[in-house]
Order: C-alpha cells, then structure tokens, then sequence
C-alpha cells in the first residue's frame, strides 16, 4: 500500500495506492483545503481514519523547495517534515519530493486520453521538461538514466526572473514593478497573475471596468473571473489578458525546451491550462513555444502535450515511492 499526496498552496490530494501488474491501481483518494487545517498532520490523521488504512511507504509532492527531507510550502508557510511524518505514519519509507518532480514522475503513465497534443512532434526519446502554472509556477526534467530508468531534476524555475520580449511586455514588467521589487515568472504565470495581467491591461489601454464585473470580482475567484469572461468574450480585458498570459506561457515553455534539449517533450500541467484548453490549442501558446529565432525548425521537432489528468502529480509520487522507473533524489 503506497499513500501518494500532492500538497500545494491551497490544496492538499492524497491517494492509497496498490500494485495492479504492470500499473498502479488508486484505491482511495480524497482532497482537503488547507485553509482548513494548521498542517499536515491533521490532515494525514484524518484522511487514514477515514479509509482505516496503513501504507507501506509514502510519497508527497510538495509545492516548495525541498532539502533534506524537509520543505517550507512556499505559498502556505506549513513546514513539511519526512522524520515527523515517519513517526505519525509509523513507517520508515517516506519521500518528500517538489511538486513538480512528482507530477513529471507521471509523465511516463499517462495515457492517450490524459494528455492533449499540442505539437505532434518527432517522437526521439531523450529528456521531457514539465511545467504547471496553478497558485505557483512549477518547472522539472525528467533525463534518462540508463536501464530505462529516469533522473528527476527539481528545479525552482517558476522563480527566476521575468524577461520581457517586446515593449508590450516590458511595460507589463514596468507595471508590476510597482508591486514588486523583482518580478518573477510565477508573478505572471499563475493564478494571481492572470489577474496582474488584467489589471495592467485595463491600465495600459485605459480600459473601464464595468460594476458587473467588479461585482463578480468581489463575489468569485479573481482568475477565475477573467478565465470565464475572456473565454466568454463578455470582457475585451479580460480576452487579452487570456491571450497574454497563454503567449508567455508558452514562449517559457519553449525556453525549458531549449535549456535541456527536450526531445522526449515538454508537458504542460497545472490547475490552468485545463480550463483554458481552446486558448492552449489555438496559435497563441504554440506560437510563441517556436518563437526562437533560429531554433524555430528545431523545436518544431519537439513533442508538446496537455497534461489532462487533474490527479497526475499523486500518481507520479506513488511511482516514485515504488521506485522501478526513477532514480530517487
């Protein structure tokens, strides 16, 4: 028995897990708001008392920067302990891994209809860059490790610096300075940042909000505001800065492709990109993936895909604790 979880700034997955031949098998599953918890702890009491379960071993992908077994969560501020939880699982086989590494862990797994196709691609092998803009922005590799096995590479890249390509976005980067004493990519790609983009737009075209909007802004989620009214075409503002926020993403997307030389593919997951698929597979995120002068040709090689299954990154961190396919950090 293998309990998987996925622990993020504002949610928290947990799985049970079996070996089924050659697949795993999800026996269990719950997910948790972590407004309503103090910390982990909690939250691993409740869910093992609600399925009267005990693993075996353990696995959690965890949306900051792990060292030594332990993570700060960088959007919650919850400190994440691997000794801590072997006491309170009252196991020996525990794992904390970024989050992203988990859900790269997955990659492997997916099937046909957990993933959309965004670029056929060539289809060599080699090593597959994973990128999810949710409440954060996360960045992974996966390389080949020899005898079919993988190398995991966590990466913090959602927080390197934003780099502006035109004046268009350069403004975007004057805009938030303001906000901001540096501005990272996460500021932009992410939840809170497609709102950021919004309000740069309404500023940079001098654009009126209307009270039907600004009521929906105090009543729903502020991204998802602008996701449903771009997407709906009621607000011109919020339908840019849609479309930018795809245009960047995708134009990060490509620069992962370039760092590492991705020929196995770059994979796009996240809580976003889902619910924003029309947009991910018209022009604007493809576009600006092979947007890279004289590597267009190159990257045109490269596999693009959608990850579909909203539950990739627990599957991933199961695999891992199995350890068969990766070579553990």
């Amino acid at each position: 028995m293998i309990l998987a979880g996925d622990i993020g700034g504002t949610k928290v997955n947990l799985g049970l897990y079996r070996e089924a031949g050659e697949h795993l098998e999800l026996l269990e599953e719950a997910r948790y708001e972590c407004r309503d918890y103090d910390g982990l702890d909690q939250i691993l009491d409740a869910f093992l008392a609600e399925t009267d379960s005990q693993p075996k071993m353990a696995c959690f992908g965890v949306a900051g920067l792990v060292k030594d077994g332990a993570c700060r969560v960088t959007n919650l501020g919850w400190d994440i302990d691997a000794p801590q939880i072997k006491e309170a699982l009252g196991i020996d086989q525990v794992w904390l891994i970024n989050d992203l590494a988990a859900m790269a862990c997955s990659v492997p797994f997916l099937g046909d209809d957990e993933i959309e196709v965004l670029q056929k691609g060539a289809e060599e092998g080699g090593s597959i860059a994973v990128l999810a803009a949710g409440t954060g922005l996360g960045q992974a590799f996966l390389v080949p490790g020899g005898h079919g096995r993988y190398r995991i590479l966590e990466t913090e890249g959602g927080h390197c610096d934003f780099a502006p390509r035109n004046p268009f976005e350069t403004e975007l980067l004057h805009f938030l300075l303001h906000e901001f004493e540096r501005v990272s990519i996460e500021r932009i790609l992410s939840g809170e940042g497609i709102y950021r983009i919004y309000r740069y737009i309404c500023d940079n075209q001098e654009l009126e909000e209307p009270d039907w909007l600004l009521k929906e802004f105090d009543e729903n989620g502020l991204a998802k505001v602008v996701v449903d009214n771009g997407l709906n075409g009621k607000s011109k503002a919020c339908r840019i800065a849609i479309e930018v926020f795809v245009e960047i993403y995708g134009a990060v997307a490509g620069n992962m492709a370039l760092q590492l030389k991705t020929t196995g593919g770059v994979y796009v997951g996240g809580g976003i990109a889902p619910n924003i698929l029309s947009l991910m597979k018209d022009r604007f995120f493809m576009e600006n993936f092979l947007d890279k002068g004289r590597f267009q040709g190159w990257l045109e090689r490269i596999p693009v895909r959608l990850i579909l299954n909203e539950k990739a990154s627990l599957l991933g961190a199961a695999h891992y604790a199995l350890d068969k396919n990766f070579v553990r950090l």
